[in-house]
């Protein structure tokens, strides 16, 4: 039956659960992931109420043609009243399907114990233990441990397993003509305790087993499901980024000439302030013409388009250098960690521009406050902090870190600096993270960048890697 699985640790029923903090989790908000466990709910009870309507077919069919057909004489009032109120509270959670939006694990354990008070009734009349139907008893548990949690599906064991004991004292016996005078030897009766509660809890175990293997297969294929159109979007903006940085570069060229042309002009070159201003503007025009540059050589593939083999310490005061000249009204305190081991790396211009911004993320979260930049080895991995002095992420964008169009500074269309830099980070086999220091720490926001040393070192030298 298709019946979904819960959390465990969710008083509601839910088919699926989705990852997680990692980033690559599938997105969704609050309101939907709870309407997907209020219809969960709903889903199981009407599962129930499909099986026991079988149940109850069953138990019909089988007292009559056992009572008639076969000439084996049953209680009938007391059999027939027991299947009448099981009738009966179906029709009642039948109904309840239709009117209530939510259905709670404890409503589904509680009609489970029903269909097991019911089916202990009779087997009660129908000889009890001696009633081969007895192992009826592993299909209530196997329902219960595909609907709810442990909690509830071991207190079911412990109940059928209780009502198994109870049967093999007091019942009414089977009038079976060929058995008439005869009783189970207590060691068969033992031994059909101990099969059953063998059997009960295997049952329980794989079954747990099993529907823990399939979410967490659920949560791969929706985390790939995720990356998937992440990388589309990624393609998508790559496309455009590098339609327009093909567009721009002629009027940046231009804009160079002039503004070169005017640094020689006497009106412009007599004027002090006048002078520092072009010179702002030729550094900015630089900088615009880098990205450009940057843009158009990483359009492909992240690593590989001018690939330079340098060393971890060179690449990363050559990072810190190059920001702090491009950037005005800036303050980076950079505090690498002597201990940084003496490796190679090879560095490319998407790999720099990745960490830049996040350096710029963290310098527009606090303007005027310096930006803190800690470098440190741990395991194997190169290990970047960034700290601001800000006010720190939304509980709800660290809740969606990373995704596209979610960003602190109220601009439209922000925050794809983090989105294009945890993807670059993962490409590389690392990890991003965000979270908002204590007020002790200094406040403001730290963001983590790890990326192994082995993804970063060259595994060969082609002859277009230069050597830095």
């Amino acid at each position: 039956m298709p019946m979904s699985r819960p959390d465990p640790d969710d008083d509601h029923p839910d088919d699926s659960r989705m990852l997680d903090g990692a980033p690559g989790a599938l997105a969704m908000d609050g309101g939907s992931a709870e309407g997907r466990a209020l219809q969960a709910g709903r889903n199981n009870l009407q599962q129930l109420v499909q099986l026991r309507w079988l149940a109850a077919a069953g138990q019909f069919g089988t007292v009559l043609s056992v009572h008639f057909a076969l000439h084996i004489r049953l209680p009938m009032p007391e059999m027939l009243t027991l299947l009448a109120v099981l009738v009966l509270f179906n029709v009642a959670c039948w109904l309840r399907t239709r009117w209530v939006p939510s259905v709670r694990n404890a409503e589904l354990f509680a009609g489970l114990l029903v269909d097991i008070a019911v089916l202990s009734g009779q087997l009660y009349y129908s000889g009890g233990v001696t009633n081969p139907f007895i192992f009826l008893f592993l299909l209530q548990i196997a329902v219960g441990a595909v609907l709810l949690p442990s909690r509830y599906i071991w207190f079911t064991v412990a109940v059928t397993g209780g009502c198994f004991v109870a049967l093999t004292q007091w019942h009414q016996p089977l009038l079976v003509p060929d058995m008439e005078g005869l009783s189970l030897p207590p060691h068969y009766i033992g031994g059909l305790l101990i099969c059953f509660a063998i059997n009960a809890a295997l049952l329980v175990i794989f079954i747990q087993r099993i529907g823990r293997n399939l979410r967490q297969r659920d949560a791969r294929l929706a985390d790939l499901r995720q990356r998937a159109a992440e990388e589309e979007h990624i393609v998508r903006m790559g496309l455009l980024a590098s339609g327009a940085a093909h567009e721009l570069g002629t009027p940046l060229a231009t804009l160079s000439v002039i503004l070169g042309d005017w640094s020689r002009m006497a009106p412009f070159a007599g004027d002090p302030e006048l002078r520092e201003e072009i010179e702002e503007m030729q550094v900015q025009l630089r900088r615009c013409k880098a990205i450009v540059s940057g843009i158009l050589m990483s359009a492909g593939e992240l690593r590989g388009e001018a690939p330079v083999v340098t060393t971890l310490q060179a690449f990363l005061d050559d990072l810190v250098q190059h920001w702090l000249t491009t950037r005005t009204h800036h303050g980076l305190e950079y505090r690498p960690d002597p201990r940084l081991p003496k490796v190679r790396i090879v560095s490319d211009v998407g790999l720099k521009q990745m960490i830049d911004n996040v350096l710029d993320n963290a310098l527009e979260a606090a303007p005027g406050q310096p930006v803190t930049l800690r470098a440190d080895a741990e395991d194997g991995q190169l290990v970047l902090r960034v700290v601001d002095r800000g006010p720190g992420f939304l509980p709800e964008m660290l809740e969606r870190f990373g995704k596209p169009y979610q960003s602190s500074k109220g601009r439209a269309g922000g925050g794809l600096g983090l989105f294009l830099a945890l993807n670059v980070v993962r490409s590389l086999g690392g990890r991003l993270r965000a979270r908002n220091r204590l007020a002790e720490e200094g406040g403001g926001a730290e963001v983590e960048i790890r990326m192994p040393l082995s993804a970063l070192a060259p595994l060969d030298l082609p002859d277009n890697v230069a050597h830095g």
